[in-house]
């Protein structure tokens, strides 16, 4: 082809250019990196740390004197991941926020479709409410709220509350099915007595007659006490992967699955002096220590980045970013990600080592 040729046929691509360009609600694929060979095009969240005890707990104890839950439905300060320009997301998929609760506060009663999680950070006499159940807080315990299930909570004990929620609102925004309703009081009703639900399914049992067709657990309330235990006899055991230390998931009794259709949970425990090996995996996740402090190591080879956490930081690391956990003292974490979703969807993997 002459260079004459190359030059009419470059300048009949920019005239097709411009009047596709002109046409409203089209563009050329051959022109546009729709799928990437790597998730980076895609991936804007940063590796970023939120710290607690310096930072955010000041900020909501003024919150709690400028604005109610009641005002506010909610009293939560939304985790802004630096790389998303303000949109109040954590992670590509996820939602996370730090939320405050007063002595003699109710926050009250509503539903919606997105599913959430409770990971308490602080406080003593707190409660939540989950259709129709009330159970008492502590912290590290895990808590779901399912989606379009009637929850409130209030706090019934002395000083501040805290804990963290997190959320499946992107996933849920990403097909346009959100929907939200205020309950006319403040206060659901309560239909069962507390400790029913982990009377039923919480033993390594279940009811003879009946059967659990939801997709979330029947268990809304994983105490952190028992949590841990089980991780003390694992390590004791000498049961410790090179990845993860020693590392559960709160599942579905009845099903053994994730305990949510959208979100796994996980404890681990990494032992003083241990050093994950680098972990890289599709999807993203959100971490909170529960003890111990040490650091994170996140990013590609020549390019890391040692972050310290200590208890009650939280942290988040992106999709398909590397990164491990180093442990200066006996640290147990809590984490939760996205990961059952792209199980169910046939998108998670990962790669052990620098590979």
């Amino acid at each position: 082809m002459s260079d004459t040729t190359v030059q009419a046929n470059q300048a009949e691509r920019e005239a097709y250019y411009a009047r596709v360009g002109k046409t409203e609600h089209l563009s050329p694929l051959w022109t546009t990196t729709l799928v990437p060979p790597l998730p980076h095009l895609y991936v804007k969240a940063q590796p970023h740390l939120w710290d607690f005890d310096n930072e955010m707990r000041a900020l909501l104890l003024e919150a709690g004197g400028l604005i109610t839950p009641k005002e506010a439905n909610r009293r939560v300060l939304n985790l802004v991941n630096p790389g998303f320009n303000g949109q109040p997301k954590i992670l590509e998929s996820l939602y996370a926020g730090l939320q405050m609760i007063l002595p003699g506060e109710c926050a009250p009663a509503h539903k919606h479709t997105p599913s959430a999680l409770r990971f308490i950070m602080e406080g003593k006499g707190a409660w939540t409410a989950v259709s129709g159940e009330r159970s008492f807080m502590e912290p590290g315990d895990f808590i779901i709220t399912p989606s379009m299930t009637w929850h409130d909570h209030g706090h019934d004990g002395d000083g501040p509350f805290f804990w963290m929620d997190g959320l499946d609102i992107p996933i849920v925004g990403c097909f346009g099915a959100m929907f939200f309703e205020a309950y006319p009081q403040d206060r659901a009703p309560q239909t069962r007595e507390p400790g029913d639900s982990n009377a039923r399914y919480g033993a390594n049992m279940r009811p003879v007659t009946g059967s659990w067709d939801k997709p979330e657990s029947p268990i809304f309330h994983y105490p952190y006490s028992r949590s841990r235990e089980a991780l003390e006899t694992l390590r004791k055991n000498g049961e410790l992967d090179p990845y993860d230390g020693v590392k559960l998931e709160y599942i579905d009794p009845t099903r053994g699955g994730a305990a949510m259709p959208t979100i796994s949970a996980f404890l681990q425990l990494l032992p003083k002096g241990f050093r994950t090996e680098t972990y890289r995996t599709t999807e993203n996740i959100v971490f909170s220590p529960v003890e111990g402090i040490g650091k994170i190591v996140v990013g590609e080879p020549g390019a890391e980045k040692e972050i310290a956490f200590k208890p009650r930081d939280i942290f988040a690391v992106p999709c398909w970013v590397p990164f491990r956990l180093e442990a200066d003292s006996e640290a147990c974490l809590f984490s939760y990600s996205d990961r059952v979703s792209q199980q169910k969807l046939g998108l998670w993997r990962d790669v052990r080592g620098n590979a």
